[in-house]
């Protein structure tokens, strides 16, 4: 076993170990075991994922994400703001960086008033609509407020891939679905061969919705950037929302706007928890 730095850091509570790969040894390390050692919130120093900072061929750095069951994610919209948290303080952040993940390249911006950091934009790319890209089986084309039945539950759900699978539901009084008990469920639905995500939406008023979110390979979260987005473009498919809203998360807002060209632009904040030394 060493020695290597890390950074625990946050975006609406939507919390992340930060390890710079570049500058520990990573070498024989099974990373996702030591996801699921670190992320432990009794045994470890707690989180929703780990995020691994690599060096890239085609983008400014590489974000590997391991969520705290082990698995690995395309993407996370709270992670890459996290990311670039990181980078700025580790004097190794510009605006804008770029980013290379799973689902591609993405675009950070950081976000100033008064000279003083407030947040990061993220250009989060394309959304993917067509069942076979996100992928859901079982329907053709487009997933609009089709029909899905769970363990006894039928929902009208709508697909959406942010680079990662979404499948988001529309309610009415969305603090008080059972979250944790069908959370899981749809997210092993064999609809989803990949699993999926979940999103259960509350739309307020055309510029505002309430999200609740059971992440894939995390359970429940305070935040989930890929998951506001999912549930904004979603809620345009839907006619329920306009293409720029604030979405209200348990861990606080985050803004999001799908633009005319495609393009989903994801704007929040991220902030360092505390930072240290640990063995792996």
């Amino acid at each position: 076993m060493h020695e290597v730095d890390f950074s625990k850091t946050q975006g609406l509570g939507n919390d992340f170990v930060m390890i710079d790969a570049n500058r520990n040894d990573f070498s024989g390390i099974d990373v996702n075991a030591l996801a699921v050692r670190l992320c432990d919130r009794n045994f470890g120093i707690g989180a929703d994922g780990l995020i691994l900072i690599l060096p890239s061929k085609k983008a400014d750095y590489r974000m590997r994400i391991l969520n705290s069951d082990g698995s690995e994610a395309e993407m996370c919209g709270n992670g890459i703001r996290c990311f670039g948290r990181y980078l700025l303080d580790h004097g190794m952040g510009r605006t804008p960086m770029t980013v290379e993940t799973l689902a591609g390249i993405m675009h950070i911006w950081i976000m100033l008033k008064d000279a003083r950091v407030v947040g990061f934009k993220v250009d989060m790319g394309v959304a993917r609509l067509d069942a076979p890209l996100i992928p859901v089986t079982g329907y053709d084309g487009k997933v609009v407020a089709r029909p899905l039945e769970a363990d006894g539950w039928k929902y009208d759900i709508t697909c959406v891939s942010m680079g990662n699978p979404h499948c988001v539901i529309f309610t009415k009084g969305v603090d008080d679905i059972h979250l944790a008990e069908i959370g899981p469920k749809i997210e092993t639905h064999p609809a989803f061969p990949n699993k999926t995500n979940v999103e259960f939406v509350e739309v307020l008023n055309p510029g505002e919705m309430k999200v609740r979110v059971w992440e894939r390979g995390a359970g429940i979260t305070q935040a989930c950037g890929t998951g506001a987005c999912a549930s904004l473009v979603a809620g345009v498919l839907n006619n329920l929302i306009d293409r720029r809203a604030t979405v209200h998360l348990p861990g606080g807002d985050l803004e999001v706007e799908w633009s005319d060209k495609g393009n989903v632009y994801l704007t929040g904040p991220a902030e360092v928890v505390f930072e240290g030394k640990i063995q792996i």
